[in-house]
C-alpha cells in the first residue's frame, strides 16, 4: 500500500521492463488491450529547488550547519525555561540569517529555472495529424516524429527515419558531447528512408523496441518492425541510427526522426551527475573550528553550573535576604534545578558562538562574486561575454586549487586547424599568403626569386597527363618536382573521409570551371579537422577536390576534372595509425594512398626521401605542429584481384572479422613510397601555453581530459606546453585485461622510481582506465602522483567525473577544478570541487551547470591567481577575526560570574549584546572581506609561486586558528582586568581597532565604517544613556555613559587598554615578518622597495607622501601596508597577462595624468 501511494506522488516509479517498446508517431492497437507504457516528458532540469520544495530543503540545508542548528536548539530552550535573556536575542538574528541566506540561493536557483526554460521552450517542429506542427522543445512526447533543419541542434534522442537524400543518411557533429568534431554518418533503414515528406511519414505503420536508457553514448540496440501490406518487416537498430540530443545536423538540409529518450533520459542528460551541494574547504573548517567553540561553550558552562553549587553549598549563600526562594523552587528537582541552571548559563554564554558569522559569509560571498563579473579583464571582447558567478559560494575555493582537470578540444583550442608546412621528396614548404614557399625566402620575397613552385598555377601553360598514365607523362619541359607536387596534393585530396555541402555542390556542377573560384566558397565537412585542412590547403595551391558521387571522387586541377573510382577504403584505427584508399585513375591504373603517423608509414616505406622526410617531422613536432606522413602504391592488375578478393572474405566473416580484416590491411599497406609529409596547427587558444606554465608555478597539477583520439591528444598536449619534449611520455593505452593493466602500470611504476631526473607524463585511455579504477586504484594513483603532467584520452563523460572522484577522495584529500565547454564536461564540472564552464562553440551545457564561466582558457590565471587569492584572504581573515571577537565580547561575561556568585547575572545591557554584533563590529569585516587587497593584484598574477603561500587551507589551520583564540582571551582578559581596575568599559573599540591592525589596503569605505563603527558607538551610547525613552520598561544604562566620559581616568584607561592589546599583535608581526617571512611578505617588502608604495589595484593615483613619511615607509614595510592617498603605479608592457588592468574594483581618486 505504502509503495502504490509513493508510486503515486512520483517518488518511487514503477517497475520497469529491460525494454521499451514505442509506436511511431503514438499510433497505438486499436484492440483496447493495450496499456500504453508511461514516460516522462522532454524537458531538462539543471535547478534545484522547486516552488513546493524550496522552503523544506532550504531548511534543511540550512540546519545542517552547527551554528544554525545551536541557535535553534538555544531558542527553543529558551522559550521553555527562564533564562536571563530574551528569546529575541537568538531568534531574530536566526531568522535573519536563515531569511538572507534563503533568499541569496533561492536567486541563484531562480537564475538556473531560467536557463532551463531557455533550453525548453526552444521551438521545434513535429508532426501530428499529418501536418508539421510548432511546439517547444519541452512538449516533444516518447513516439513523436520530429522534424531537424540544417545546423539545428536535436532535443530529443531520436532514431532517424529519412533525410533528403535517397539513402537516408545524413551527417551531424557530436563536439557537444564526446569533445569530437569530426563528422558522424548516420543512415535510416531502408523502408523508411524513402519517406521523405510529411505526407508519406503519416502513412508509416511502425513499432520500435528498443533498450531503456543507459548513460554509453556509442551503444544502442533495438529492432524496428515495419508494418507494409499487412507484412511485417524487422530491422535491426544500432548506434547507427541514433542521432543524440546535444548533437548538431550538419551537411543535410533536413531529417526526420522519432523520439525515443526525453527529458532527462536522454544520454546527454544521463551523463550529467547528480547536482549536490558543494561546500568549500572553509566552511568546513568554520563547522570544525563552531564545534571546538562548542565544546569550550559547554565546559564554561558547567564550570558555571559547578562552582554555583558549590558556592551554594554554605548556606548564607543558598538563600540570601535579598533573593528568596519560592516554595516551588525550595521542593523542586536538584537535578532538575542543576539542568535548569546548565541551560541558563549556556544562553548566557551562547555568544561566544558566532551566529552573524554566516550571514556575513553569506553576504561577503554574494557581494564579492559581482567583482568577477565587472572585472574587465575577464570580459571577451569578440564574443561580448563577460565572467559569470553561477554559484558565489565557493569563491575562496578558487584560491585552493591543487588538481585541474581540462577538456582539450574548445578550451585548450579554439577547434580550427590550419594547413602551416610540408614535405615533398625531402624538400620542406610553408604556405605563406596562400603560397607554397621553400624554406628560406621571408613572405615580402618577390615571386621571380622563389627558386621553386609557389603554386601548381603554372601548369595552366602545360598538356596534362596522358592516358598511359595520369601522373607519370608530360611534355618535355615538365619536372621531375612538378610530378611529385602533383602526386602529394592530388593525393592529399584523395586519402581522406571528407565531404562537400550539398549546396556548393550544386552550385559548381559539371559545367565549366571557374578558375577564379576562391577555394574558400567550398565548405568542407571533415572526419577530423586535420583532413578538412588539408584539403583545403590543397585547394588553395591549386588541386581542389569536388566532392564524391556514389563510388566516384572528383578533382580539378586548375580547371581540369579529374574523376578517380572509389574502389576500397582502410580505414583508420588506432592499432594501424593510418587510413588509405585505393581508387582507380582515370587512366585505369590502380594506386592506394595511405596517410598517417610517421611511425605507422616510415617502417612501410621502401622508396623515397625517407631520411630527409624523418628529420622533417621531427622539426614539425618540435613546433608543436601535429604531423601525418603521405605515401603511395600501384597496383598490377593481377596484385588488385587478389587484394579484392581477400577484402571481400574479410569484410564478409562472421567470426573474427576485425583480425582478418587487420590482417588483410597489413597485406596490403607495404612497399609504399613515400611522398612527403604535412604539418598542421591546431590552433591553440591565446595565452593557453603561458596559462598553463603559470599553474604549473603556482604548484597546480594539469590533467587534461578528452575525448578525442590517442595521437591527437598528444600533439595537442605537446603544442600548448602540458607535454614538454624533454618529458619522458609513459603510456598505459590498450589494454585489453587486468592483468596485462596491472603487469604495465608495475612496469611504469619501476620506471619512475629508477629514474628521478627526467619528468614524466602519463597517457592513459578510457578502456585501460576502466581497467585500471577496477582493481588497481592504488598503483594508478601512484603513478599518476610522480608525473609531471597527466593526459586520458578516448574518456567517456562519466569516466572523466571517476577521475576526478578518484582524486578527490584519495589520501590528501586535494581541492579539484574542472574547466570545459560542452555537455560532454558536464560530469566533470559537477564532480570536481569547483567547475568552471567555457562559453564556446559547443553551446551553453557546460556554462549552465558550472559555478562559474569564462570566455577563454586564458582567463584562469586571474581568475585563480587574483580573485582566487583574494577572496580566499579575506575570508581567512573574517572567520578568524569573527570567532576573535565573540571571545572578546562573551569572556568577559565568563570573569564576571566570579563576582557575582554564579547568579548568571548579565555584564552587558540586552541592547548592547543585540547590536555588538550587527552594529558595533559588523560593518568594518564586511568591508574587509570586499576591498582588502594585501598584495598588488599585478604582482599576484605575474608571480604564481605567491599561490602557493595560501594553499591547503595554510590560513585557516589548527595553528592559526589557535593563535587568534588565544589572542581573544588574553585580551579580554586585559580589558576585564583593567576595567576593573582602572574603569568599566566594552569591547568594541578593541574590535574594531584589531580589523583596523589587519587592513592593508586602505579605501574612504574602509576609513568610513572602521572609524565610522567607534564614533556611532559613543554616539548612540550618548542617546541610548542620555534621554528617557518612555517605551522602555527599564534603563539601567541612563546618564552611565555621559558620567563615564566625563572622568579623565576614563580616557586613559581606554587607551592604555587599547594600545596595550594591539602591541602584543604588533610585536608578532615585526618577529614574524623579519624571521620567518613568507614569499607574499617578501613580495610586499619588494615592490615597496621599487617604489610601488601602495597595492593600488587596478587603478592609478597622484605622486606624494605624508607628512611623516619616513615613519610611514617603515610601518608599511613592517606590516606591508599603505595608504592609497600616495601611490605612484607603472605598468609595464612586458607583462605576460593583462597589461592593461580595467577591474572595476577603482575605490579611489583617479588622476588621467599618472596613469
Amino acid at each position: 500500500m505504502w509503495r502504490w501511494v509513493r508510486q503515486q506522488l512520483g517518488f518511487d516509479p514503477p517497475h520497469q521492463s529491460d525494454t521499451r517498446t514505442i509506436y511511431v508517431a503514438n499510433r497505438f492497437p486499436q484492440n483496447g488491450l493495450y496499456t500504453p507504457q508511461k514516460f516522462i516528458d522532454n524537458r531538462i532540469i539543471s535547478s534545484k529547488y522547486t516552488v513546493w520544495n524550496f522552503v523544506p530543503k532550504n531548511l534543511f540545508e540550512q540546519f545542517r550547519r552547527v551554528a544554525n542548528f545551536y541557535f535553534l536548539i538555544i531558542f527553543l530552550v529558551q522559550l521553555m525555561i527562564d533564562t536571563p535573556t530574551s528569546p529575541i536575542t537568538s531568534g531574530l538574528p536566526l531568522f535573519f540569517v536563515i531569511t538572507v541566506t534563503a533568499i541569496k540561493q533561492g536567486y541563484e536557483d531562480w537564475l538556473r529555472h531560467n536557463s532551463d526554460n531557455e533550453v525548453n521552450g526552444a521551438p521545434v517542429y513535429v508532426v501530428r495529424s499529418g501536418g508539421l506542427v510548432k511546439t517547444r522543445s519541452k512538449n516533444i512526447r516518447v513516439g513523436d516524429i520530429v522534424r531537424i533543419a540544417k545546423d539545428e541542434i536535436f532535443p530529443a534522442d531520436l532514431v532517424l527515419l529519412s533525410s533528403d537524400r535517397l539513402d537516408g543518411s545524413c551527417h551531424v557533429t557530436t563536439a557537444s558531447l564526446d569533445g569530437e568534431t569530426n563528422l558522424k554518418t548516420h543512415v535510416a533503414v531502408p523502408e523508411t528512408a524513402l519517406l521523405q515528406t510529411v505526407a508519406n511519414l503519416d502513412t508509416l505503420v511502425a513499432v520500435i523496441e528498443c533498450q531503456q536508457p543507459e548513460a554509453d553514448l556509442y551503444r544502442f540496440m533495438g529492432r524496428m518492425i515495419i508494418t507494409q501490406q499487412m507484412e511485417e518487416i524487422v530491422r535491426p537498430l544500432g548506434p547507427e541510427s541514433l542521432l543524440l540530443r546535444g548533437a548538431r545536423l550538419k551537411n543535410t538540409k533536413e531529417i526526420f526522426g522519432v523520439a525515443i529518450y526525453t527529458g532527462m533520459e536522454t544520454k546527454m542528460a544521463l551523463n550529467y551527475k547528480s547536482k549536490s551541494q558543494k561546500r568549500s574547504a572553509v566552511e568546513k573548517s568554520m563547522n570544525t573550528f563552531l564545534i571546538i567553540y562548542l565544546v569550550i561553550l559547554i565546559s564554561e558552562a558547567v564550570i558555571s553550573t559547578i562552582l554555583k553549587y558549590t558556592w551554594q553549598a554554605e548556606e548564607k549563600w543558598d538563600e540570601p535576604w535579598y533573593n528568596q526562594k519560592t516554595e516551588h523552587q525550595r521542593n523542586s528537582s536538584k537535578i532538575l534545578r542543576f539542568i535548569s541552571d546548565f541551560l541558563a548559563f549556556l544562553v548566557l554564554y551562547n555568544f561566544i558562538i558566532p551566529i552573524s558569522l554566516y550571514v556575513t559569509v553569506e553576504m561577503q560571498k554574494f557581494l564579492g562574486s559581482f567583482f568577477i563579473g565587472w572585472d574587465l579583464d575577464l570580459y571577451h571582447e569578440e564574443s561580448d561575454q563577460k565572467a559569470q558567478v553561477n554559484t558565489s559560494d565557493l569563491n575562496e575555493e578558487l584560491g585552493q586549487v591543487e588538481y585541474l582537470f581540462t577538456d582539450k578540444t574548445g578550451t585548450l583550442t579554439e577547434n580550427e586547424m590550419q594547413f602551416r608546412e610540408c614535405s615533398i621528396n625531402g624538400m620542406k614548404y610553408q604556405e605563406i599568403n596562400g603560397r607554397l614557399v621553400p624554406e628560406g625566402p621571408t613572405p615580402d620575397s618577390s615571386e621571380g626569386n622563389l627558386p621553386y613552385l609557389s603554386s601548381l598555377s603554372h601548369l595552366n601553360n602545360l598538356s596534362h597527363l596522358t592516358s598511359s598514365s595520369c601522373f607519370r607523362t608530360s611534355p618535355e619541359n615538365e619536372t621531375e618536382l612538378i610530378k611529385e607536387h602533383d602526386l602529394f596534393f592530388k593525393a592529399v585530396c584523395l586519402c581522406h573521409t571528407v565531404q562537400i555541402s550539398n549546396v556548393q555542390t550544386e552550385c559548381i556542377g559539371d559545367g565549366a570551371w571557374q578558375s577564379n573560384l576562391a577555394p574558400s566558397q567550398l565548405e568542407y565537412y571533415a572526419s577530423s579537422p586535420d583532413e578538412k585542412a588539408l584539403v583545403e590547403a590543397a585547394a588553395r595551391i591549386g588541386i581542389v577536390f569536388i566532392g564524391n558521387s556514389e563510388e566516384t571522387m572528383e578533382v580539378k586541377t586548375l580547371g581540369k576534372l579529374e574523376r578517380y573510382k572509389l574502389l576500397h577504403i582502410l580505414e583508420f584505427d588506432s592499432d594501424r595509425r593510418r587510413m588509405s584508399v585505393i581508387v582507380q585513375a582515370p587512366s585505369g591504373e590502380k594506386l592506394l594512398f595511405a596517410k598517417g603517423a610517421e611511425s605507422s608509414i616510415l617502417p612501410k616505406c621502401i622508396g623515397g626521401e625517407i631520411e630527409k622526410t624523418r628529420i622533417h617531422v621531427d622539426e614539425f613536432a618540435l613546433k608543436g605542429l601535429r604531423t601525418l606522413c603521405i605515401a603511395y602504391r600501384k597496383f598490377t592488375s593481377k596484385e588488385y584481384e587478389e587484394i579484392d578478393k581477400r577484402i571481400f572474405e574479410a569484410r564478409t566473416a562472421l567470426q573474427q572479422r576485425e583480425d582478418k580484416l587487420a590482417d588483410v590491411f597489413q597485406f596490403i599497406e607495404k612497399d609504399l613510397i613515400l611522398l612527403g609529409a604535412t604539418a598542421v596547427e591546431d590552433r591553440l587558444q591565446d595565452k593557453v601555453r603561458e596559462t598553463i606554465e603559470a599553474l604549473r608555478m603556482a604548484g597546480i597539477k594539469v590533467w587534461v581530459l578528452t575525448g578525442d583520439k590517442h595521437e591527437t591528444a598528444v600533439s595537442v598536449s605537446l603544442s600548448c606546453g602540458h607535454f614538454h619534449r624533454t618529458m619522458n611520455i609513459l603510456e598505459l593505452i590498450n589494454q585489453k585485461s587486468d592483468s596485462e593493466c596491472a603487469e604495465q602500470l608495475r612496469q611504469l611504476a619501476r620506471r619512475i622510481t629508477e629514474d628521478h631526473v627526467i619528468q614524466h607524463g602519463l597517457v592513459v585511455d578510457g578502456t585501460s582506465l576502466s581497467l585500471a579504477l577496477r582493481e588497481h586504484e592504488k598503483l594508478f594513483m601512484e603513478v599518476c602522483r610522480n608525473c609531471s603532467a597527466v593526459l586520458c584520452c578516448r574518456m567517456a563523460p562519466l569516466q572523466k567525473a571517476k577521475v576526478i572522484r578518484l582524486i578527490k577522495i584519495s589520501p590528501e584529500k586535494p581541492i579539484t577544478l574542472a574547466v570545459g565547454d560542452g555537455a560532454n564536461d558536464v560530469s566533470m564540472i559537477q564532480e570536481a570541487h569547483v567547475g568552471i564552464g567555457i562559453m564556446g562553440k559547443e553551446g551553453r551545457q557546460a556554462a549552465r551547470n558550472s559555478d562559474y564561466a569564462i570566455a577563454r582558457f586564458k582567463f584562469l590565471s586571474k581568475l585563480l591567481f587574483v580573485h582566487g587569492h583574494f577572496y580566499y584572504i579575506r575570508i581567512a581573515t573574517l572567520v578568524q577575526y569573527f570567532f576573535y571577537k565573540n571571545v572578546c565580547f562573551i569572556t568577559p561575561q565568563f570573569l564576571y560570574q566570579f563576582y557575582c556568585l554564579f547568579s548568571q547575572q548579565t555584564l552587558y545591557d540586552s541592547v548592547y549584546l543585540t547590536l555588538y554584533n550587527i552594529c558595533f563590529t559588523s560593518l568594518p569585516i564586511l568591508i574587509y572581506s570586499l576591498l582588502e587587497q594585501h598584495i598588488d593584484p599585478h604582482v599576484l598574477q605575474n608571480k604564481p609561486t605567491l599561490y602557493r603561500d595560501i594553499s591547503k587551507n595554510r590560513l585557516l589551520c589548527i595553528k592559526t586558528f589557535l593563535y587568534w583564540t588565544i589572542l581573544g582571551f588574553s585580551h579580554a582578559f586585559i580589558f576585564f582586568f583593567g576595567s576593573y581596575l582602572l574603569i568599566g568599559k566594552d569591547t568594541s573599540l578593541l574590535g574594531n581597532g584589531q580589523m583596523a591592525l589587519e587592513t592593508h589596503f586602505w579605501t574612504w569605505i574602509n576609513h568610513l565604517v572602521t572609524w565610522g563603527s567607534i564614533i556611532f558607538y559613543f554616539v548612540f551610547s550618548l542617546f541610548y544613556g542620555g534621554i528617557l525613552w518612555p517605551f522602555l520598561g527599564s534603563q539601567n544604562m541612563y546618564f552611565v555613559f555621559i558620567q563615564l566620559l566625563s572622568s579623565g581616568s576614563a580616557w586613559f584607561a581606554i587607551i592604555l587598554m587599547v594600545v596595550t592589546c594591539l602591541f602584543l599583535d604588533i610585536i608578532k608581526k615585526v618577529f614574524d615578518r623579519h624571521l620567518y617571512p613568507t614569499s607574499t611578505e617578501k613580495a610586499q617588502l619588494a615592490e615597496t622597495n621599487a617604489g610601488i608604495k601602495c597595492l593600488d589595484s587596478m587603478c592609478c593615483f597622484p605622486e606624494g607622501e605624508a607628512a611623516c613619511a619616513s615613519i610611514g615607509r617603515m610601518l608599511e614595510r613592517v606590516i606591508g601596508r599603505c595608504s592609497p592617498t600616495h601611490i605612484s603605479r607603472s605598468w609595464s608592457t612586458s607583462d605576460p597577462f593583462y597589461t592593461n588592468d580595467r577591474s572595476i574594483l577603482t575605490l579611489s581618486t583617479m588622476d588621467s595624468s599618472t596613469c
